[in-house]
């Protein structure tokens, strides 16, 4: 049974998925839309799983689960897997990016996961700058912690001993 995502509990699993570019606002609301419909039916074990889909950002495919009624199992996880895949395939996209998207004064702006310490060095990323916190595991931590400063995440690490 899907819901919107802002009626899932704050205890709710959550699986973010990040697109490796902006789409466009037809995307967004085409993806949302094919999103909803596939996981309107989903269930583990033939117990139907209470789940949320939004598309954020023009970015960012959440997916969220209740799992106080039924926990989502394995072959469940993989089928929600195998449908942003495909969602992806279709739309020309891959929802598995793992780029470091932040916020910038025109936006959102991304650079290689891999350069991470180089866009630091170079500036490009300030202590302060709002990065998206795709760790977040929960619909809680989503609320508490989707935006933060690079500095207060995992990227700390590459403040040591840099003057911005």
């Amino acid at each position: 049974m899907r819901i919107n995502f802002d009626q899932m509990p704050d205890h709710a699993r959550l699986w973010v998925y990040q697109a490796n570019r902006t789409l466009s606002s037809a995307e967004q609301q085409s993806i949302e839309s094919q999103l909803q419909a596939s996981f309107e039916e989903w269930a583990a074990h033939g117990q139907p799983l209470t789940n949320a889909v939004a598309v954020l950002q023009g970015r960012f495919v959440l997916l969220a689960v209740d799992e106080k009624a039924y926990a989502a199992s394995g072959c469940s996880i993989d089928a929600s897997t195998r449908i942003i895949s495909q969602t992806g395939q279709q739309a020309g996209l891959d929802f598995f990016d793992r780029s470091i998207v932040f916020k910038t004064e025109n936006g959102i702006d991304s650079v290689d996961g891999l350069k991470g310490k180089s866009a630091v060095k170079a500036g490009t990323i300030q202590p302060d700058t709002l990065i998206f916190n795709t760790q977040v595991k929960t619909v809680g931590e989503f609320r508490s912690s989707w935006e933060v400063p690079a500095a207060e995440s995992w990227m700390k690490r590459f403040f040591v001993g840099v003057v911005s």
